[in-house]
């Protein structure tokens, strides 16, 4: 059985390194934006596939939406963001099906929903990520609240388009944590602990 973990997060809980840290301690494969681009690139894709993906899929309003239908994927703009996903999740599902990983975002929970998998999110409270944000982008209070508004808005509609989900949902994971609880190395031993005991993550 290969131990995968799928990591959602909020913009600047540290998700990332939460899942880094998981990945080193278990001793497996970790895949966030730019190891992902390069497993596209040893595909045969152009390493710069993926940029911007996310946040092309944000511009698009619920009201163009609903105006236009499902049909607008006619639309050379809604075709190449499907081509590109669809891309991204032949990508995420060989890394799956190849073994062990800990893949960051990318909607891989939905992508690999039939294989054996632990999906977990990370976030925390606002206040705690904004203190983050200020610190390693140099930011003041109010940037730092505005760019997690703007960010989290852009993994909220991106995932949501694409799964029929509901990005940050407890119902869409195993685990939801808040990283300013236990740090990012007491999240990570709290993931492989849980994982371990609910039988997703191998001994």
């Amino acid at each position: 059985m290969n131990t995968i973990i799928n990591v959602g997060r909020s913009f600047g809980s540290g998700g990332g390194y939460v899942g880094q840290a998981v990945a080193e301690k278990l001793g497996i494969p970790f895949y966030d934006n730019e190891l992902i681009s390069k497993a596209a690139q040893e595909n045969g894709y152009s390493p710069s596939i993926f940029e911007g993906g996310e946040k092309k899929r944000s511009i698009f309003s619920i009201s163009s939406f609903f105006t236009s239908g499902r049909m607008s994927y006619l639309d050379n703009t809604y075709m190449n963001d499907d081509v590109l996903f669809k891309v991204q999740s032949d990508i995420i599902r060989s890394i799956g099906e190849k073994g062990d990983a800990v893949i960051i975002g990318r909607c891989a929970d939905y992508i690999l929903r039939d294989l054996h998998c632990l999906n977990v999110f990370v976030g925390g409270p606002v206040e705690y990520r904004a203190g983050r944000i200020m610190k390693s982008e140099g930011l003041t209070e109010e940037e730092a609240l505005k760019l997690i508004k703007k960010k989290d808005r852009i993994r909220e509609t991106y995932y949501n388009y694409y799964t029929m989900g509901a990005w940050g949902s407890g119902s869409n994971y195993h685990l939801c944590v808040d990283s300013s609880v236990l740090g990012i190395e007491g999240t990570a031993d709290f993931i492989i602990d849980f994982g371990r005991k609910a039988g997703l993550i191998g001994k």
